[in-house]
């Protein structure tokens, strides 16, 4: 089994999460290329798992192509991992205070993992700065 541990967190607040299954690393993706919904008043106070955020990301946004690459890059390592019997995978999304961009990439990527890869990988999805949002699950 795979156990594939998603982030989302804040480069200014806390900073890249540590990997504490001891392997070191994983993908750490910077979302602070994208147009940030935050920036405007409306979105100020919701986080990316509202809808008013997603759609801002997914039509006024590069969010879309961000993703599509991003998917791309972790079903190597996925395919890779579960051949080879790989038990562990971490990838995380910073943007700048962890409450729109990165929440809303987490946790399309880990929908994205759920339905491409239903066999063989578990999901912990991790919040740091919105700690209400973390979900765990097989």
């Amino acid at each position: 089994m795979l156990h594939i541990d998603i982030h989302s967190f804040s480069y200014k607040k806390g900073g890249i999460p540590k990997d504490h299954s001891g392997n070191g690393g994983g993908f750490t993706f910077d979302c602070r290329g994208i147009l940030n919904p935050g920036r405007i008043e409306e979105y100020k106070i919701q986080t990316g798992n509202d809808i008013g955020v997603q759609e801002y990301l997914e039509t006024k946004t590069e969010m879309p192509k961000f993703l599509e690459l991003v998917k791309s890059i972790v079903s190597i390592n996925i395919d890779n991992y579960l051949e080879r019997g790989f038990e562990d995978l971490q990838i995380s999304f910073g943007c700048t205070g962890g409450q729109h961009r990165s929440v809303y990439s987490a946790i399309k990527i880990a929908e994205f993992i759920k339905e491409k890869y239903p066999e063989g990988t578990e999901i912990s999805l991790h919040h740091d700065e919105q700690h209400q949002l973390n979900v765990s699950n097989g």
